[in-house]
């Protein structure tokens, strides 16, 4: 849009506002149109949306540019207004939505009626013998007492199947490992206090939340995997 397709949109909400305030919000920097070849503005619709914003703070909230400035600069990094009414109001960090890729404390629970032999195991996830071996020698996949393994080994041995491709072998993998016992032995340490509590009643708990605690922290995980991605 040019600036006068901009002025004639907003007049009917903001009878006050003329093209020299509009180019005035721009030298102070708090709309940035993009030029056309020719040098005239070109609005997008979210250049009008923040003049919308910019204009109804003034208006309604008496808001100095200062301040709009600085709710404009935490929109920009995606903080959210409050909407509680017509009127803008300083943004807050969002609540973010669960990230729905991470097992929940009860599919952590689950067990799974899947048995297989470590043949079965190898077909369904295409690794060979020796890559399988090396697996179980590092303890990736572990069978039960019964000599077969279940849906978390057939999830591993896939995994370690589709990262050999990329030239990552069972040995680089040990660190998975470690970490995932190391997490399990937290947990385990924090909630013996609980269990030690309940061996004069029949060792009964009302709630386990061993499960509970280990999908946040696998949420964390997950967060810091994120986050080391973000800053590179």
């Amino acid at each position: 849009m040019t600036i006068g397709a901009v002025l004639a949109v907003l007049a009917p909400d903001f009878p006050d506002v003329t093209i020299s305030k509009i180019r005035f919000l721009e030298a102070e920097g708090l709309i940035t149109p993009e030029r056309t070849g020719s040098g005239y503005r070109s609005f997008a619709p979210e250049d009008l949306e923040r003049l919308r914003y910019i204009l109804t703070a003034q208006r309604d909230l008496f808001w100095p540019l200062k301040v709009i400035a600085e709710a404009l600069d935490k929109l920009d990094r995606g903080l959210e207004p409050v909407l509680g009414d017509m009127s803008p109001s300083r943004p807050q960090v969002p609540v973010l939505a669960t990230d729905p890729d991470l097992p929940g404390a009860s599919a952590l629970r689950r067990r799974g009626a899947l048995r297989m032999t470590d043949a079965e195991l190898r077909e369904a996830s295409g690794l060979d013998k020796p890559t399988f071996e090396a697996l179980s020698t590092f303890g990736l996949v572990r069978p039960d007492s019964s000599g077969h393994y279940g849906e978390p080994s057939l999830a591993v041995a896939r995994a370690a199947s589709a990262l050999a491709a990329y030239g990552i072998e069972p040995r680089h993998l040990r660190a998975f490992r470690t970490a995932a016992d190391r997490e399990i032995g937290l947990v385990q340490q924090v909630l013996s206090p609980i269990r030690g509590r309940t061996k004069g009643t029949g060792g009964k708990v009302a709630y386990d939340p061993t499960s509970q605690i280990l999908a946040e922290c696998i949420a964390l995980h997950t967060a810091l995997v994120k986050a080391g991605i973000a800053a590179e």
